[in-house]
């Protein structure tokens, strides 16, 4: 493993497996820091896989290797996709609007995380 990592790549991944820690929490209490799902078991289950990507994805990263960054892209994709899906099917109710702030806001948040982890792929071997 790399011991070299570029502190920012660093900061990320601890920032994403965070995030995504707090994002599995929401799934099984279906409340964190005021952000609520609805309380049902596809709820339950939908966030934490979430949560679980975006964790994962931030521990890919960590490798250094190039095919765990791309790995841990795709896991980001995917928790984009999860989360609009989410939102569509009124798992992660968007009522008030410091929801729908939050979670357009957590969701800009992991696309920038992929970006950024696309922007340094050079540093990834």
């Amino acid at each position: 493993m790399n011991q070299n990592r570029p502190r920012g790549v660093v900061v990320v991944a601890l920032l994403m497996i965070l995030f995504g820690l707090a994002e599995v929490t929401t799934g099984i209490t279906h409340n964190f820091f005021g952000i609520s799902t609805a309380r049902v078991t596809t709820s339950a289950y939908a966030g934490v896989a979430i949560g679980a990507l975006y964790a994962v994805a931030g521990l890919l990263i960590l490798s250094m290797k190039k095919r765990a960054a791309a790995i841990a892209i795709v896991c980001l994709i995917l928790d984009i996709i999860g989360r609009i899906a989410m939102v569509v099917t009124g798992l992660y109710p968007v009522h008030p609007f410091g929801q729908a702030i939050a979670i357009i806001l957590g969701t800009s948040i992991v696309a920038i995380f992929a970006v950024y982890i696309g922007s340094k792929w050079s540093s990834f071997s």
